[in-house]
């Protein structure tokens, strides 16, 4: 039996597409919380959100087509506005469009390059990252990436350091030097701030996207803003003016599905193919799925008694104890895959 979803997650905003995902010639389909929603736009480019499902006969509209700022059931040929309601009927157009043709709609707005949608009226703000909107840094899309497990384990992945050199040996990490550096984690509502200098690996021949070239044991400044619940901000900085930022959410499309989306900002090396560093994210991520869907269970266990935790834990732990306390953590806990 899948666990119950906490109302204030319905409250938050989530991902459910790259904005070129959604062109404006045809719906989009999309699975947020475990609900089908289509996501289309009208003339004026306004992305709009709704359940995924006809009034009439149940048919799924993201099949359909767009026409005069509406989206068309492909069943019936049944148009909705962008507030839900039914303004056409065309084998009744002689009689009044009853009031229960009218779609659920949910609001929808798009910024940092992405469709957010959030099913209930949200309860937190998006984080404001100035640098995603400068058109003085390279802005580049990777993913997205579809694994097979909740959105927090896909997030607490992203936060953990001890794995660096054993999962990703000479590309983030370093075997040799493998200790974490103590760190403190600040919490402020429902975001957790935490910064350290760790270990990282020298620039390969393949992934030359690091500004560390003239280290031979480099170190990266690393600060963090964590918004739960599934949202990631990364400043990476080496010493100098040269800068990197990641912005990674998860989309949580159910208790054991989600889709990961990945922006990396540089201010540096800004004539260099967006390919290089979509192919090493490709590269990192894969070589985490591997990991993480090995993890029982799918998602994070909210409970702290279930696992043990070190020093080196510390953001997980703090994660972990947030999620539970801004209400945001799945129960009752899950189990064991069979």
């Amino acid at each position: 039996m899948s666990p119950e979803l906490p109302d204030k997650l319905f409250r938050c905003w989530h991902p459910v597409a790259y904005s070129e995902e959604v062109d404006g010639s045809t719906p989009f389909a999309a699975k947020l919380l475990q609900e089908m929603i289509v996501i289309w736009r009208t003339a004026d480019g306004a992305p709009h959100a709704m359940k995924d499902l006809c009034i009439h006969r149940g048919t799924a509209l993201s099949l359909g087509h767009l026409a005069d700022d509406c989206i068309v059931c492909p069943y019936h040929g049944w148009r909705y506005d962008p507030s839900g309601a039914c303004t056409l009927i065309p084998q009744a157009t002689n009689t009044n469009i009853p009031v229960k043709a009218r779609l659920v709609s949910y609001q929808c707005q798009e910024r940092y390059g992405l469709i957010w949608v959030a099913l209930s009226d949200p309860v937190y703000p998006l984080p404001d990252i100035p640098e995603l909107e400068d058109n003085t840094w390279q802005v580049i899309h990777t993913g997205p990436y579809a694994w097979e497990c909740d959105a927090s384990r896909q997030v607490e992945n992203f936060t953990d350091f001890g794995h660096f050199p054993w999962v990703h040996p000479g590309l983030l990490g370093d075997v040799d030097r493998p200790l974490v550096p103590d760190h403190a984690v600040r919490v402020e509502g429902h975001v957790l701030h935490y910064e350290l200098v760790r270990p990282e690996a020298t620039n390969t021949e393949d992934f030359p996207i690091f500004a560390n070239e003239e280290k031979e044991t480099p170190e990266r400044r690393s600060r963090y803003e964590l918004h739960c619940p599934y949202t990631i901000l990364l400043w990476l900085g080496w010493g100098d003016e040269k800068g990197m930022i990641y912005f990674f959410v998860s989309q949580p499309i159910a208790h054991d599905a989600c889709r990961g989306y990945c922006i990396v900002a540089r201010n540096y090396d800004l004539d260099e193919p967006e390919r290089l560093i979509q192919e090493f994210e490709n590269t990192i991520f894969s070589q985490d799925k591997r990991v993480v869907l090995s993890q029982r269970p799918e998602m994070v266990p909210f409970d702290l008694a279930d696992e043990l935790h070190l020093n080196f834990d510390a953001v997980a732990v703090n994660y972990r104890r947030t999620m539970q306390q801004e209400e945001l953590s799945y129960y009752p806990a899950p189990t064991e895959r069979s």
